[in-house]
């Protein structure tokens, strides 16, 4: 095998709960986290002069020792003396800066794939072993489903698939700073409100929608929202519009709303659309090991 085609898909979170902040600046979280049917495209072909090279349809994405794509290939070629290269093409559809984890996911997507390239052996466990060097979310995106996340993100508990329903997914044109984000809240850490995971996850487990809806939360909202408004309407937008429930994921800006059926999913699209408020809007479905 000389060469090998990928799918790395995106996430989003149905719950994230911060619940402390280490001496090392990390920050000590509990969130559910769930792979959704939008993903980049990523093609491996091994090179014979042993040099590591990246391209991407999105100019200002950086493909040298900044991107994580090549931080996963040095890792694993580096550690088992691989002698030939690889180059990485990146077509990229996943919002990017958007919380969605699409940086983490296209290194997960390279562990992978060199793993199969190279004949590596690897199992998933020792990928995601890997994959925590590279970033916190990269060993949940080798996973990948729905999950509980805990301590910084890496500590990672399988939970049952998530109830299936379309999710409309909104990304306004606007970036969003991690950093900033978790820095505003430490200054407000003690007054903010925190969702109730555990009730989540009994949610998740009784498949019940409605349930699900009304106890998600996202505990950055409360900084992120007040610094972009439009996260704001564009959930609003979303409820008006049939939504069972929406929210922000991750640090944001990425807006998902859950739906019960295609059809209002489809017209909440159109409706949102209209607005202008959003750069990119996909309509797509939940992903779990078992599709």
């Amino acid at each position: 095998m000389d060469k090998i085609d990928i799918k790395a898909l995106a996430k989003i979170n149905i719950g994230l709960d911060v619940t402390g902040i280490r001496d090392d600046g990390y920050h000590e979280v509990r969130m559910i986290m769930q792979t959704v049917n939008l993903f980049d495209k990523l093609a491996i072909s091994k090179t014979a002069d042993g040099s590591i090279s990246m391209s991407s349809n999105l100019h200002f994405l950086p493909v040298n020792d900044d991107n994580l794509c090549i931080k996963a290939a040095k890792l694993l070629i580096e550690e088992f003396n691989i002698k030939q290269g690889v180059n990485i093409q990146l077509e990229k559809h996943i919002p990017v800066a958007a919380g969605m984890a699409g940086g983490s996911t296209d290194a997960a997507a390279v562990l992978f794939g060199l793993n199969r390239l190279f004949g590596l052996g690897l199992s998933r466990k020792q990928l995601m072993s890997r994959g925590v060097m590279i970033g916190a979310d990269v060993p949940y995106c080798v996973m990948r489903g729905t999950a509980l996340a805990e301590g910084i993100g890496e500590v990672l508990s399988p939970l049952p698939p998530m109830v299936k329903c379309p999710v409309l997914i909104a990304k306004p044109g606007i970036s969003v700073s991690t950093k900033q984000v978790y820095e505003a809240l430490d200054s407000k850490f003690d007054s903010v409100s925190h969702p109730d995971i555990d009730q989540l996850i009994n949610d998740i487990k009784a498949k019940d929608l409605h349930s699900i809806c009304s106890h998600m939360g996202n505990v950055l909202e409360e900084v992120t929202i007040p610094m972009h408004p439009v996260i704001s309407d564009i959930k609003k937008n979303m409820m008006d519009n049939g939504a069972v429930g929406a929210m922000m994921s991750g640090s944001g800006p990425t807006v998902f709303g859950f739906f019960e059926d295609n059809k209002t999913a489809r017209a909440a699209k159109e409706a949102l659309t209209a607005t202008g408020m959003v750069k990119q809007l996909y309509l797509t479905t939940l992903f779990n090991n078992k599709n």
